[in-house]
């Protein structure tokens, strides 16, 4: 819930209703979500990884190894997102030490839930 609070008031917010896509694997990834209300389904291969709930993000990996998506993001309930791109999330990350760590938290715990689904 902490990313949360840096975006909660961002102006630049999209909507996704219940079924959209949101980030398609293979994709180019040119930007990654905060989830500010609402929860995304996330799959890789057609295989279910996670829920990601309000105060999370998706699409983050795309923005760090610059590659395409390795994930497909779909709403599950009706969504609204704070959409940041790759200049707003490279000054994120080096001026704003915290959001580093919150983003390696997410990546962190959610490889620790792919590998134990394994």
């Amino acid at each position: 819930m902490a990313i949360l609070n840096l975006f909660k008031f961002v102006k630049d917010q999209v909507e996704f209703a219940s079924g959209d896509v949101i980030l398609t694997e293979d994709e180019p990834g040119t930007v990654m979500y905060v989830v500010l209300e609402g929860e995304v389904d996330v799959t890789h291969r057609g295989k279910y990884i996670e829920t990601v709930k309000a105060g999370s993000i998706v699409g983050e990996l795309a923005l760090i190894d610059n590659h395409a998506h390795s994930a497909t993001a779909i709403a599950k309930t009706d969504c609204k997102l704070a959409p940041i791109d790759r200049q707003s999330f490279t000054f994120m990350v080096s001026e704003t030490p915290f959001f580093a760590l919150e983003v390696m938290k997410i990546m962190a715990d959610r490889l620790r839930r792919v590998r134990d689904q394994d």
